[in-house]
């Protein structure tokens, strides 16, 4: 087979896209940007992305999935008040709508109206940040080959929380208003109020830091949910298993957190080796038995309330 040859790419992500081939002759363009949907191989030639996602990667966009809706679910919790009966319809509202986007997003990515993505090796750190690295030969012009390197990771994201938002405000502001009548006009749509302000804050922390939330995200997960886990049971004066088990929101938010917490150890480990990773499993319940057993020596009560008397 002929190939065109051509002087060799300068730069980390510049590449020759395939003008023409068939069964005896490849001819290749300029030195440039790859398509969308392509990358450079070793030899300097776009390819196609068409390698299939790892559980890593899955396990990535989950989380950048949970994102909104946990910010959903702690603001409808933090407005709606202790004895309003629309928190629950509104908790059940944000998880359709972050549900109806992911799979919307799916179904609008290549390939177009399946619930599967092709996808580019994420090789390292650089390459979710190909504006860094373009070529500058004469140290005068810049030849410009930005381009997705991870696609679809770093769009995709972008395109659920729009999807999201659009739900949102075309589901939740009729929801609100039919079944919030146990709070004040001001008040019911604080909740959504919030999402236009989270929002715009998780979009700049993707595009800022996507390639290191990337790999730092399993980290994240494991010392908020221990964090919040501690927090929320001093706050609600949790010292032993019957004031865990007497309201079943604690047990609630138990389980939840057990289940980040699981989800931290499966994306640290990457269930490479499944007889040696799934026994991690295990240590989930450990923090909060840690504090159980522990609660009496500190009496989180205690420190509440002078906290609260002001010493």
């Amino acid at each position: 087979m002929a190939v065109d040859i051509q002087p060799a790419c300068l730069g980390l992500y510049c590449g020759k896209t395939l003008l023409f081939k068939n069964s005896s002759t490849e001819i290749y363009g300029e030195c440039g940007v790859c398509p969308r949907g392509q990358r450079t191989n070793a030899q300097k030639y776009c390819q196609p992305c068409t390698e299939t996602p790892e559980l890593y990667d899955w396990l990535y966009l989950g989380f950048m999935a949970m994102l909104p809706l946990v910010l959903h679910w702690f603001f409808i919790e933090w407005y709606s008040g202790k004895k309003s009966s629309s928190a629950l319809f509104q908790h059940i509202t944000a998880l359709f709508e972050c549900s109806m986007a992911a799979i919307i997003t799916l179904l609008v990515s290549d390939p177009v109206g399946v619930l599967y993505i092709r996808s580019c090796r994420v090789l390292m750190l650089s390459d979710w940040y190909t504006m860094l690295y373009n070529p500058s030969p004469d140290y005068v012009t810049t030849v410009h080959c930005t381009h997705e390197a991870v696609y679809p990771l770093y769009t995709i994201v972008f395109i659920y929380y729009a999807f999201c938002l659009v739900l949102m405000m075309l589901l939740r502001p009729l929801l609100v208003k039919k079944i919030a009548c146990g709070l004040g006009k001001s008040d019911r749509f604080k909740s959504i109020y919030a999402a236009l302000y989270f929002f715009p804050i998780l979009t700049v922390l993707q595009a800022v830091g996507g390639g290191l939330l990337y790999y730092a995200f399993p980290y994240i997960i494991l010392v908020l949910s221990l964090v919040t886990l501690a927090v929320y049971m001093s706050a609600s004066e949790i010292e032993n298993c019957y004031d865990l088990l007497v309201r079943k929101k604690r047990l609630i938010v138990l389980f939840s957190h057990w289940l980040l917490h699981a989800y931290g150890i499966i994306s640290i480990s990457r269930v490479d080796k499944l007889e040696q990773d799934l026994p991690l499993l295990a240590l989930v319940p450990t923090p909060a038995l840690f504090y159980l057993f522990t609660a009496k020596f500190t009496e989180p009560s205690r420190i509440l309330s002078e906290g609260a008397n002001g010493h």
